[in-house]
């Protein structure tokens, strides 16, 4: 499935509405038809009407609604410009790909680990890659219990049950935690990614860090632990729960619809946090720390859950990024995905991402050094 669009960034003011399309889903993982039901003022940017060309991308099922989003403001700006993103790769695919050199970009919910930042060179040349985090939402926690419609898990619960450690919902470790709810006798079903996931890897990051001595894995965007129902995409994750009595899974909040999440306790509080925008936000600035790599302009971050132990932050933030060369093959093809990239990664592009997959704003100071990073690429 290819988007028809543009998108691009200037650094004056445009005093313009962007009308945006009704919102709907999307019936194929190859991409997202998704049109954004919201008008944001372009305020400070301006949309080059004149480019022309197509920027190849994909990746992150997690961005997913945001980049149709993001896809159909532009289309309605400047319509030379064909953007293709392909969420049925998941981060571990779209990286690969990006690798490969069949994308100019990639859609990752985790950054470049040390052996692909090396792969990079081959792709980029000497300037190599950089991560940018474009893209702020949480792993929700979903499940299908009928009756149950408020469910309280802490991160321990939570990594006994994805290691199979707890089988049943009345478990007692569960009925602790909701001492309100009946709570079925019901077989618990975990369902979790078969692709490579960025959301994978940071579900298993948090479990890592919050459980080291129940969640003895290593964290990974590959799903270890065998006895789950193994799901393409997050899009299959929470169709399967959804279609299980009994079942839980993870997924970006983003996608969930109608499914059940759970609240997830903060640290050992007795605090228990729902996600919302907020909740992600004060996460982000509680929780990231800066770990880019040797390139210049890179901003990788890393979450350390262990800081997020009150009710003020969600307890499982998600960081998404967008990965692309420093220098591209083709001066005219970086000048066009620097563009798009920028947009995204401006006020109207959070925004617009807010609007319509619910994520959380990128911090202020980190949008102005992904303007500064993107100024080196070419």
């Amino acid at each position: 499935m290819k988007f028809k669009n543009v998108a691009v960034v200037g650094a004056f003011a445009l005093t313009a509405t962007i009308a945006l399309a009704g919102c709907a889903g999307t019936s194929s993982d190859t991409g997202s038809s998704t049109k954004p039901s919201a008008s944001a003022t372009a305020d400070a940017y301006k949309i080059d009407p004149s480019l022309t060309g197509t920027i190849t991308a994909g990746g992150s099922s997690a961005q997913a609604n945001a980049e149709a989003a993001w896809v159909a403001a532009f289309t309605s700006q400047a319509k030379g410009v064909t953007i293709n993103y392909d969420k049925s790769q998941g981060s571990g695919g779209g990286v690969t790909n990006w690798l490969a050199g069949s994308y100019d970009f990639a859609g990752s919910d985790s950054p470049l680990n040390p052996t692909q930042v090396t792969s990079s060179a081959t792709t980029c040349g000497a300037d190599g890659a950089i991560n940018l985090p474009v893209y702020l939402d949480g792993v929700a926690v979903i499940y299908n219990l009928p009756g149950v419609k408020n469910l309280n898990l802490s991160s321990e619960v939570i990594a006994k049950i994805f290691s199979l450690k707890i089988t049943t919902w009345n478990d007692p470790a569960i009925a602790a935690l909701n001492p309100k709810a009946t709570l079925p006798s019901t077989a618990i079903t975990t369902v979790t990614r078969s692709d490579g996931s960025g959301t994978t890897s940071n579900f298993t990051n948090y479990l890592s860090q919050t459980q080291p001595s129940i969640w003895t894995y290593a964290p990974s965007n590959a799903w270890p632990v065998a006895g789950s129902s193994a799901q393409q995409g997050g899009s299959g994750v929470v169709n399967t729960v959804k279609a299980g009595e009994g079942t839980i899974g993870y997924a970006d909040h983003s996608a969930i619809g109608e499914l059940s999440s759970a609240s997830i306790q903060a640290g050992t509080s007795k605090d228990y946090v729902a996600f919302s925008a907020e909740g992600a936000s004060a996460a982000f600035a509680k929780a990231a720390v800066a770990t880019p790599t040797a390139v210049d302009g890179d901003l990788s971050q890393k979450l350390d859950y262990t800081k997020l132990t009150d009710k003020s932050a969600y307890p499982i933030p998600l960081v998404s990024y967008q990965i692309l060369c420093k220098t591209f093959k083709s001066a005219d093809q970086a000048k066009l995905t620097k563009a798009f990239v920028g947009y995204v990664a401006s006020d109207i592009g959070q925004k617009i991402a807010a609007k319509n997959a619910g994520a959380a704003p990128i911090p202020a100071e980190m949008l102005a050094k992904i303007t500064k990073s993107l100024a080196d690429v070419k």
